[in-house]
């Protein structure tokens, strides 16, 4: 069979299509979530474990704006560290209406079978890599797949209705960019 190459600018303005597409599904309301709806210790641990794993996602995005060469990579990266911000925030603002620290103490969540953060050691080698993009993808589509597994355990035992929603919008946009990043780990591996 025989590939033929898309038109310059073509990857990128539909990547960009694509991520412009899902950003809505991550900026939440500006209201705490579920004003009086319930919230277990299942919510609690899952917003204050993506907190963490979302300012990781945006360290490792950044380093992908930054030192990509193409500008499909640039455009997702860009994209995923501004959706996760919005995140970072939404969350912080549900963790205070309930009353709940950002960070649960020490081993706190050990029973609940958290997954172990990105490896502070493989951030700092993407930093210096000499193959920034393969590298780059590779470690956020592990850290995306990490997010699409976290958002299932909310999905199955979460209280807050709007945060299990939010949790099940995280599972399908990071399901979506997995895929749309091994395309592009497919692309410059040719």
């Amino acid at each position: 069979m025989r590939r033929v190459a898309a038109p310059p600018g073509f990857l990128t303005a539909a990547l960009l299509a694509a991520l412009l597409a899902a950003l809505p599904v991550g900026c939440g309301s500006a209201e705490p979530a579920g004003g009086g709806d319930p919230v277990n210790a299942q919510d609690v641990m899952f917003v204050q474990m993506m907190v963490q794993h979302h300012r990781q996602g945006i360290e490792i995005a950044k380093v992908g704006a930054d030192r990509g060469a193409t500008p499909e990579l640039k455009t997702l990266a860009s994209a995923v560290a501004a959706t996760q911000q919005n995140e970072v925030e939404m969350m912080l603002r549900w963790l205070h209406a309930w009353d709940q620290p950002v960070t649960a103490a020490t081993g706190a969540h050990d029973h609940h079978g958290g997954l172990p953060e990105t490896d502070r050691e493989r951030i700092a080698a993407l930093r210096r890599s000499k193959a920034v993009e393969r590298d780059f993808l590779n470690l956020l589509i592990a850290h995306q797949d990490d997010a699409v597994q976290m958002a299932g355990s909310e999905v199955a035992g979460g209280a807050n209705p709007e945060v299990t929603r939010w949790a099940a919008q995280v599972q399908a946009s990071r399901r979506a960019q997995i895929q749309q990043m091994l395309g592009l780990l497919e692309s410059i591996s040719r």
